[in-house]
């Protein structure tokens, strides 16, 4: 039955990515370009506006690595709740959609559905980096390290907010540091 249940929820998350909405505002600009390799590794989640799966997410880690036929291995985990809650973890598959710029990508968690994942802020050292989608309906902050200075995260919310997102729906993700996990 837990892998019943598991299917039900990955359903269920294709359903809130992939919804009936029209998108009535303009395209997110992405990045001019990623450096696809540079980009792979483990990515913190330090904040979203959440799809139902994350709402209750800590130590959320995105991790990323190349497939020999250009595709991305992706692997999200999250312990569920709390710090010590159960450990969760899914294994959509990116595919790069835009070749030229490699920030446009299509999320796949269930065949033949990809949800829009799009970069649209990266730092210059790869170390922030802002997710968007077209609907303005989910965003990720996600960083190299578990934390990051106050004024980096206002910065990228004010870019959150000036791209046409609701920032009231933002919430930081609980990330413990290194050293404080078991």
């Amino acid at each position: 039955m837990p892998s019943l249940k598991k299917a039900g929820l990955i359903v269920m998350a294709c359903f809130s990515l992939f919804g009936c909405q029209t998108v009535s505002k303009p395209p997110l600009e992405t990045v001019d370009y990623v450096d696809i390799e540079r980009f792979m590794g483990d990515w913190y989640v330090i904040a979203n506006i959440p799809t139902f799966i994350e709402e209750e997410a800590y130590n959320a880690v995105e991790s990323y690595a190349l497939n020999d036929d250009g595709t991305i291995a992706t692997t999200f985990t999250f312990r569920e709740g709390s710090f010590d809650g159960e450990l969760k973890t899914y294994h959509p598959k990116g595919f790069v959609e835009n070749t030229e710029t490699n920030a446009l990508w299509g999320m796949q968690f269930i065949w033949p559905i990809k949800a829009d994942y799009r970069i649209v802020y990266l730092t210059e050292d790869y170390s922030q980096v802002i997710i968007g989608r077209n609907k303005r309906d989910y965003v990720w902050i996600m960083a190299r390290t578990p934390q990051i200075p106050e004024d980096d995260y206002q910065h990228m919310l004010a870019l959150i907010g000036e791209m046409g997102y609701n920032t009231s729906l933002v919430r930081k993700v609980p990330q413990q540091r290194l050293g404080d996990r078991e």
